[in-house]
């Protein structure tokens, strides 16, 4: 059982009209903690549940209210700049609440799913008029499925469409409980081969290869594929070819497929949180590259968007 709309979670940010989390306009709220470590992440914040401090080095001045307030004093001025000791870092915000140049923000922060749905149902005009709804990503919403379900609850009940952005691994009865209050499925296929994904992602795939099939042939949900390109991982005409195989075959060619073009977002967020050496230098795919991909999928019967 859940707590209701009293149950408390974690998220980094709430993002409105957004329009490429599902239909219509949309109102996206990213949830912390993720069952994968994917090394091209984009959103290399919402790994953990823990909140995470981002230090935007050129703001700051280096004048040192930050290491005053620190309780755990994690942070040093250096060569005229804070930096922050991660292993003692808690991430309490307190660095962020003091610094008069914005250099500290904290990404995370403890709400309830009722004050996650009070502002999602600000915007329940345009959910209607434009066939919108929210999305919940992150992250991943099974890493905190009774904060998930309390939101996607009250949603439901106010006639909000739901929708989640997934990669999918979880047990099997975590995922159910969940998907009983959504409308809509996106789901993640990132590797067809289960060895190169858990090197690529930290766990094989299997599971999620058997959810996305129970998604589709028990509950019969609607699911919208979702296929990052990340040049010289999956990108292979072997693993592209397999899987658009999977989803026309193995699910049905009725699905939807959009395809994601890597971007670097994540890699100047590794920059701010201190951690440059995590992240991974990768060429975005071209336009001639894309289409090239989307040939394949279309081969299988399916229909193919480039973007979210």
């Amino acid at each position: 059982m859940t707590g209701g709309a009293d149950t408390k979670g974690v998220i980094f940010n709430i993002q409105h009209y957004s329009i490429h989390d599902g239909p219509g306009i949309r109102t996206t709220v990213f949830l912390k903690g993720c069952p994968l470590r994917c090394f091209w992440c984009q959103n290399p914040e919402s790994q953990t549940l823990e909140p995470v401090i981002f230090l935007n080095t050129e703001r700051c001045t280096g004048c040192g209210r930050c290491v005053d307030v620190c309780p755990e004093r994690a942070i040093q001025i250096i060569e005229g700049k804070s930096q922050t000791d991660r292993n003692l870092c808690k991430g309490t915000g307190k660095c962020a609440e003091v610094c008069p140049n914005e250099a500290r923000s904290l990404m995370g922060r403890t709400v309830t799913a009722r004050e996650v749905f009070d502002d999602i149902n600000q915007d329940a005009i345009f959910y209607h008029n434009s066939g919108g709804g929210i999305t919940l990503s992150g992250g991943d919403p099974v890493a905190q499925p009774d904060f998930s379900i309390s939101i996607l609850k009250l949603c439901r009940d106010a006639g909000i469409h739901t929708a989640i952005e997934t990669c999918g691994f979880a047990r099997w009865g975590i995922l159910q409980r969940i998907l009983t209050y959504v409308d809509l499925v996106l789901y993640d296929f990132k590797h067809m081969d289960s060895a190169k994904h858990e090197e690529y992602a930290g766990v094989p795939n299997d599971i999620i290869l058997e959810n996305a099939k129970k998604i589709y042939h028990e509950l019969r949900l609607p699911l919208l594929a979702r296929v990052p390109v990340i040049s010289g991982y999956n990108d292979s005409s072997e693993n592209l070819k397999k899987t658009a195989a999977f989803i026309a075959n193995d699910l049905g060619t009725d699905i939807k497929v959009h395809l994601l073009p890597y971007h670097r977002l994540g890699e100047t967020k590794y920059e701010r949180m201190e951690e440059p050496e995590k992240a991974v230098s990768i060429q975005p795919p071209d336009d001639s590259k894309m289409e090239e991909i989307k040939k394949i999928f279309e081969s299988n019967g399916l229909t193919v968007q480039i973007g979210g």
